[in-house]
């Protein structure tokens, strides 16, 4: 008897179990957490050519909501690395004897809009297998790039020592833009790929840009030499090419993500419920 009694309360508990399960499936989620990992790749003065992709680390986290079955926001926070250096740089490059280096701690908020390739169905866990999607959007850039101090060899913010007598801001524009494709794992979780590009409105995202303002132009002996590490006799000499003025800095992310449908619905006017609404009207009119 004490068996079957509990045999009986097992069977019990696994039926609430899985009608549990099976309405936090079935219960609309009309938003998405997002976040993942990739790497990080920079496009400016201190890049080698033909370099398309660097294994800097980047981290994300976001949220995601849909306001049809096709198109959505996303709202994303984004730390990652940024590197260059000149001593990696090809000899026919002629950039050795420049000398220059940087490495950069960055953190990105972006607010994008997305358009899937793939209609949904009228709940989420109906939607398709596989999706692709396209973004763009608008972000705000923070970036701080450092350099190897030649005497000191400690790693010291270039930004404040206005290396081409320039004082620029660390915090700039960015659109954000790209592809991305998802597969469907479990009625909640989705697994994504997702590539983007930043246009950026600034050429010091590596603090290099334009010209080299002389050693006279420096009362501060860290910030002349962090601005001219060239060891022949032009070392010192003003206006010399230091960088290239005529494009913008860049930056690429490809990430690997997770997207997580919350057990939340905001009653988004949501496409389902608009579908909801057209069905039950139709059977009103029979």
């Amino acid at each position: 008897m004490k068996k079957l009694t509990l045999t009986f309360s097992l069977l019990l508990v696994a039926a609430a179990t899985f009608a549990q399960s099976f309405y936090a499936a079935r219960r609309e989620r009309s938003l998405i957490l997002t976040g993942g990992t990739g790497v990080s790749t920079y496009y400016g003065e201190l890049a080698n050519p033909g370099e398309y992709l660097k294994a800097n680390l980047n981290l994300n986290v976001g949220l995601q909501y849909y306001f049809t079955n096709r198109i959505a926001t996303r709202v994303e926070f984004n730390w990652f690395m940024l590197e260059g250096d000149d001593a990696k740089a090809t000899p026919e490059s002629g950039r050795k004897e420049r000398g220059l280096s940087f490495q950069s701690s960055n953190l990105e908020i972006s607010a994008v809009g997305m358009v899937n390739l793939f209609a949904h169905g009228d709940r989420f866990y109906r939607r398709p297998n596989f999706n692709v999607y396209g973004f763009i959007g608008v972000g705000l850039l923070y970036f701080n790039p450092k350099g190897k101090d030649p005497v000191t060899g400690e790693m010291v913010s270039l930004a404040p020592l206005k290396t081409e007598g320039v004082d620029y801001s660390t915090v700039t524009f960015a659109i954000p833009y790209g592809l991305g494709g998802r597969v469907k794992l479990t009625p909640q979780i989705n697994l994504a790929a997702e590539i983007g590009w930043r246009k950026l409105f600034t050429d010091y995202l590596d603090d290099v840009s334009t010209t080299y303002p002389g050693a006279s132009a420096f009362s501060d002996p860290a910030a002349a030499r962090m601005s001219d590490k060239r060891t022949t006799a032009a070392q010192g000499t003003q206006g010399g090419i230091r960088g290239n003025p005529s494009n913008d800095d860049a930056y690429m992310l490809l990430n690997a993500k997770i997207e997580y449908y919350l057990p939340l619905d905001f009653g988004r006017g949501s496409y389902s419920k608009k579908r909801s609404s057209v069905k039950y009207k139709r059977s009103r009119r029979r």
